[in-house]
């Protein structure tokens, strides 16, 4: 085959298609796993729950199921993404994401909805599987912009999936929503299936000795995987004390939850505008560089917030580490990229993603302990001093990887 032949016919020129499909299919997916927080107990109560109490504990169920199983099984999707193909995951997850979403919309119970959304996290992992094709796919000059890219997308599903859950339910009503959600996820199966193209996967027997095992202990791999924890903590520590650290400086009550809507998405939004531009920045001057300067902001933006005296600084400032953090996921991606074997690269951010599940969760819980037991601003101080000491650890990390090179 002559090298014209080739470069008509290489997968790797398709990569920025890739990425745009990539970016679609994950915020579409992610609209569908948040979109339902706004009106979460109102299905539950249309599913025969009277007690608010019994109605509160369904809802929780409910939200934390899809994520619980998503973050279990991101491992395994990601190995199974090495050894069968990237492409072919991310069409089981938007087929199977559609189908979950679709049933969710059919539930007569509230042990039938907790049951489906398990199944939504079972069979789902689009976001994350993407973040494998790119990563993998993407040529390692551009690969931090193309993580950014994605992860904007990402981020972008998660802030617009509970606007989207509070006003469709009122025109279209509940199960419709789910049913317009699955389409649209079916839409997204349907471009990864015709528009994706992946470079073709080396034979089982040529494949390095060396990729049979994947080392969680040593090397850069446990370090990433403690960061990217790291990260997802620090953004997730301050929820369930928001909406009552605003109250102190918000006087009039009906203002209270605007504002602290207004707060939890600051962030998000900032780390929508910088994810591409920081990624850009990393290809050129370093990712591990990018990294440490991220976190060393975010732990020093984390301390006035601490001791701010109106509402409005706390917005500023969350925006700012929005920004800060914004172009650090991808920076993690791109290091586990290029320090990982080729063929273990699934399995690797696989596992990267079932600990930033780990953080989601023990953020908020760390939160509410901290800020019920020593206060609210503690929070904010203690999260401070754990970025600072993250980005302490990978300076010293890379340090060390210098004299050794």
């Amino acid at each position: 085959m002559s090298g014209s032949q080739r470069s008509e016919t290489d997968p790797a020129q398709y990569w920025r298609r890739n990425l745009w499909v990539c970016m679609a299919g994950s915020f579409t997916t992610l609209v569908a796993m948040t979109l339902l927080l706004p009106f979460l107990p109102l299905y539950v109560a249309e599913l025969g729950v009277s007690d608010p109490a019994a109605i509160a504990r369904w809802s929780g169920l409910a939200y934390g199921a899809t994520f619980f199983t998503a973050a279990l099984t991101a491992p395994l999707w990601g190995r199974l993404a090495d050894r069968y193909g990237r492409k072919l995951m991310l069409i089981r997850a938007s087929l199977g994401m559609a189908v979950a979403m679709a049933l969710i919309g059919m539930a007569h119970a509230p042990w039938q909805l907790v049951a489906l959304r398990l199944l939504a996290g079972l069979l789902g992992g689009y976001a994350s599987g993407s973040t494998i094709l790119i990563a993998s796919q993407t040529p390692k000059a551009h690969t931090g912009w193309a993580l950014g890219m994605l992860s904007s997308g990402i981020m972008a599903g998660n802030v617009a999936g509970p606007l989207i859950g509070g006003f469709l339910p009122p025109l279209i009503g509940i199960r419709a929503t789910f049913w317009l959600a699955g389409a649209v996820i079916f839409l997204a199966f349907i471009a990864t299936s015709l528009l994706l193209k992946e470079a073709p996967r080396p034979a089982m027997a040529s494949r390095s000795p060396s990729s049979g095992g994947l080392n969680l202990r040593r090397g850069i791999l446990p370090l990433m995987l403690l960061t990217g924890m790291l990260l997802i903590f620090a953004n997730m520590s301050v929820e369930p004390i928001v909406t009552l650290y605003v109250a102190q400086f918000v006087h009039q009550a009906q203002r209270i939850t605007l504002v602290a809507g207004i707060v939890m998405s600051a962030a998000a939004l900032g780390s929508i505008i910088s994810a591409a531009w920081l990624g850009r920045l990393a290809d050129r001057i370093g990712h591990w560089t990018v990294l440490i300067g991220g976190l060393s902001a975010a732990a020093l933006l984390l301390i006035p917030q601490a001791f701010i005296n109106s509402a409005w600084q706390l917005v500023a400032l969350r925006f700012l580490m929005g920004i800060a953090l914004g172009g650090l996921l991808p920076c993690i991606g791109s290091l586990i990229r290029h320090h990982v074997a080729h063929e273990q690269v699934g399995r690797a951010l696989g596992w990267s993603t079932s600990a930033q599940y780990v953080g989601q969760v023990c953020g908020p819980l760390f939160g509410g302990i901290v800020g019920g037991w020593l206060g609210m601003r503690v929070v904010f101080l203690a999260t401070a001093a754990m970025m600072a000491a993250g980005a302490l650890y990978n300076l010293y990390r890379l340090r060390r990887a210098g004299r050794k090179a």
